[in-house]
Order: C-alpha cells, then structure tokens, then sequence
C-alpha cells in the first residue's frame, strides 16, 4: 500500500480524518436475506459503479483486498483514469462491501467505502463514506464541480444497487 496518495487508511470505517471532504449516505434498498445477497454479489463486481456510469477493470470477481482497480469516468478527451487499490473487502452473513483508496493519476486523494448491512429488522441498507481532497491541479482549481460530481456519482451508486 505504499504508492497510495493518502495515510489514513480505513479511516472510511470510523471517524474521518480532518483536513478533507467528507460523505456519508445511506438508502434502505430492499429487505431480507435474498435482496442481501443479490445486492453483494453486484456490489463485489464493481456493479454500483458501471451501473452509476463508471466503466471498471478489475482482477478479479469478487472484489479481493489488494486488487488494483482502475475505472473510468466520462467520454473522449474528457474522460479521467480513476485508479484505486481496495484497501478493505469483506462478505459475511450479514455485511458486504469494499473500500478503495486513491493512487497516482486518481483525481482526487482519499478513500471511499461502500458497505451492505443485512439489518436484524430485515432491512439492507447500502452505506457510503467517503473522504476526499483534490489530487490533481484541475481538480484544485475545480473543487467546487469536483464535489458536485462527486455527490452526483453517490447519489447514483445509492440508487445502483
């Protein structure tokens, strides 16, 4: 994990770090142990990303710890290398989710964590965090439409699965 372009690693997990951009969003996608496990199984393949836009190269399927990811985000001259490493990758009876940190060439520095949650009411809720600080100079001189697309791209991971 040395080239990542941040330190606090798995900071997503608790309490952020300061000194960045954070985000937090949470939506109830449905209910029960078969809505769970569908909804992993998408969201350990990189799902909630194509389905939000992103095209995604991954190594492997599930999403493993360790697993450079790179996607990419927008058309011709305006589409952007997004490369991440996965930082956290978990499965259990009743959470599921990833997180992924920021490496060179990655617009932005930070790390951002999509987490399943099989609830004991039934309910599975679909949670991101996020913190963020630009990494690159048209992302400093653009934060502003840097974090209106940011919030765009959760609101449309949020509704992908």
């Amino acid at each position: 994990m040395d080239d990542l372009t941040y330190d606090e690693v798995g900071a997503t997990a608790g309490e952020m770090p300061p000194g960045y951009h954070h985000v937090r969003a949470r939506r109830v996608i449905g209910q029960g142990p078969e809505v769970f496990a569908r909804a992993a199984d998408a969201l350990l393949a990189g799902e909630a990303q194509r389905r939000a836009g992103a095209r995604v190269e991954m190594p492997h399927t599930p999403l493993r710890e360790g697993d450079r990811v790179t996607m990419r985000l927008g058309l011709g001259i305006l589409s952007f290398r997004i490369p991440c490493l996965i930082v956290w990758a978990e499965r259990t009876a009743t959470t599921a989710g990833f997180a992924y940190g920021t490496l060179p060439g990655h617009p932005e520095r930070g790390e951002e964590r999509f987490t399943l949650t099989l609830l004991p009411s039934g309910e599975v809720v679909f949670e991101i965090a996020a913190f963020s600080a630009p990494g690159r100079w048209f992302t400093r001189v653009g934060a502003p439409l840097g974090r209106f697309v940011q919030a765009w791209m959760t609101r449309r991971y949020l509704r992908a699965l």
